[in-house]
């Protein structure tokens, strides 16, 4: 998860969403559209780019992927000058080091990341320690201070679920020292986010589901903390709709391009809309599993989602019950009682991981994802000083995240 740039993180604390007074950035183009892959050269001439690093996973190179991306540049003058195509999850801080001795070596002037958070977020870590060598990547204030002008880049994204490709944010880590920070800095985002669903279409139907409950829970969870304002409330419910249209059929049908656009512009959307607005108790409660059991993070979102939603129903039940509507579409909306809508919404998250578990295994208990009892206390521990928990409306503690924790 990735959060974007906090300007007044001690004033919001505890405070109900002041929606008169808010700020909203996004300074990421996007191209979107079931060819916007062609697109690519002409973007990184506008940004005075020749020589070109790609920066990828294993994964990505294996769907043949990255023969659809060269292909691009085989009319232009443009030259991919090298590939590093081993980023492993956690963007760890080995893998940024080598590529940028790397783009160095091959004197490179642009990055293109091609694949999901992971590598997007080495990239924009790469292109900060290329703009300033001296900065210690590990170290939250100083990448936060970092002004200095960095190369361009552009990004495709090949999951629809992290919201990457837009954040000011990158999740990176120091496995010899048991650190993971997010790092957080205005110079952080890409230039250009590529939105093409060919880039999705290869997604397996587990990591799809997976990935698209991530996006929505990014979405649910933008309309509901401290941070809440109006353009974010707009941009979230239309990533809502679009999910509620095209998960079920992009897991189903994962050739559908139709579907793939519609839940890669939706994880953009809500990208978009959660660096705005950031992301609450079900994003503290899945870190925290992620740390003590290592459940994957987007199964850690479907699995928590309805039942942190509940524990909060009291206290942001007017949102949920607005965000019924496009998630069902009008009939359902209003033939459900305003008092109703509320817990209907939660009902509708219940009723679409059932069909994801039905379609492709997406695990939707802690007992599906090989948690076990004597494990949640640990997790409940770390949930109330998760940075996302700061953003909650209704503070909680480590007991009230244990007895969430069981019900789930």
């Amino acid at each position: 998860m990735a959060i974007g740039v906090i300007d007044n993180c001690a004033e919001q604390v505890g405070k109900e969403a002041d929606m008169s007074n808010f700020r909203f950035h996004c300074p990421v183009k996007i191209v979107s559209g079931e060819h916007a892959l062609d697109k690519l050269p002409g973007e990184f001439k506008q940004l005075g780019a020749k020589r070109i690093l790609i920066v990828t996973d294993a994964g990505v190179a294996k769907a043949g992927l990255l023969d659809l991306v060269q292909e691009t540049f085989d009319a232009s003058e443009l030259g991919i000058c090298g590939i590093y195509d081993r980023v492993p999850p956690d963007s760890p801080l080995s893998a940024i080091l080598e590529i940028v001795a790397l783009y160095q070596q091959n004197n490179c002037d642009s990055l293109l990341a091609i694949g999901g958070g992971s590598a997007i977020d080495t990239a924009k870590a790469v292109k900060i320690k290329l703009a300033d060598p001296a900065i210690d990547l590990m170290n939250f204030k100083a990448v936060l201070r970092m002004v200095k002008p960095t190369c361009p880049l552009i990004v495709i994204p090949t999951t629809a679920g992290t919201g990457s490709e837009v954040t000011s944010a990158a999740v990176i880590s120091d496995p010899e020292k048991g650190i993971k920070l997010s790092l957080i800095t205005p110079a952080m985002p890409p230039n250009t986010a590529i939105i093409d669903p060919r880039m999705t279409a290869t997604l397996p139907p587990r990591l799809t589901a997976s990935t698209g409950m991530d996006a929505l829970t990014h979405a649910v969870e933008a309309c509901l903390g401290t941070q809440k304002n109006p353009i974010s409330d707009a941009v979230a419910g239309q990533a809502i709709a679009l999910i509620a249209e095209n998960l079920v059929e992009a897991v189903a049908h994962g050739l559908n391009l139709k579907a793939r656009l519609g839940m890669a512009n939706a994880a953009t959307l809500a990208g978009i809309a959660f660096s705005n607005s950031m992301v609450t108790m079900v994003h503290a409660l899945g870190h925290s599993l992620g740390a003590v059991c290592h459940v994957p993070h987007g199964d850690a979102m479907a699995i928590c989602l309805p039942d942190a939603l509940e524990f909060n129903i009291d206290t942001v039940g007017d949102s949920l019950a607005e965000l019924l509507l496009p998630m069902v579409g009008p009939g359902i909306y209003l033939q459900t009682p305003p008092q109703k809508r509320a817990a209907r919404f939660i009902q509708a998250i219940r009723d679409l991981r059932a069909k994801l578990n039905e379609l492709s295994g997406l695990p939707i208990s802690l007992k599906d994802a090989g948690v076990r009892d004597d494990q949640l206390q640990a997790v409940a521990d770390l949930s109330p000083s998760d940075g996302a928990a700061y953003y909650n409306r209704k503070k909680f503690t480590a007991a009230e995240a244990l007895s969430v924790l069981r019900k789930m």
